[in-house]
């Protein structure tokens, strides 16, 4: 079971907690989990990352064990402590701004 942690306002727009639990087939992908969170949560589809193409949109960041892996090639495994359960993926919406 993959933990998923959301911003507030992803949060808001599924109508769930703070972080989500999915059922993700190793290998354990950025990919993989993102196709799965926007299987389960349809409204989210768009949000995180862009319709069409697939990517990361410019003010979401994803972390998983104290590393960022925002500019990580969405088919590069995730680390063991994520894909067992143990630690969450966190998706950040990042602050811009002056």
């Amino acid at each position: 079971m993959i933990r998923v942690a959301l911003p507030f306002h992803l949060r808001t727009l599924a109508r769930t907690g703070a972080e989500v639990s999915l059922d993700v087939a190793p290998p354990v992908t950025l990919r993989a989990i993102l196709d799965e969170l926007e299987r389960r949560y349809p409204m989210l589809t768009g949000t995180i990352r862009d319709h069409v193409t697939k990517q990361r949109r410019p003010l979401v960041r994803f972390f998983a064990c104290e590393a960022d892996w925002s500019n990580a090639g969405p088919d590069e495994p995730l680390p063991a402590a994520v894909a067992d359960g143990v630690e969450p993926l966190l998706i950040i919406g990042a602050v811009a701004g002056g």
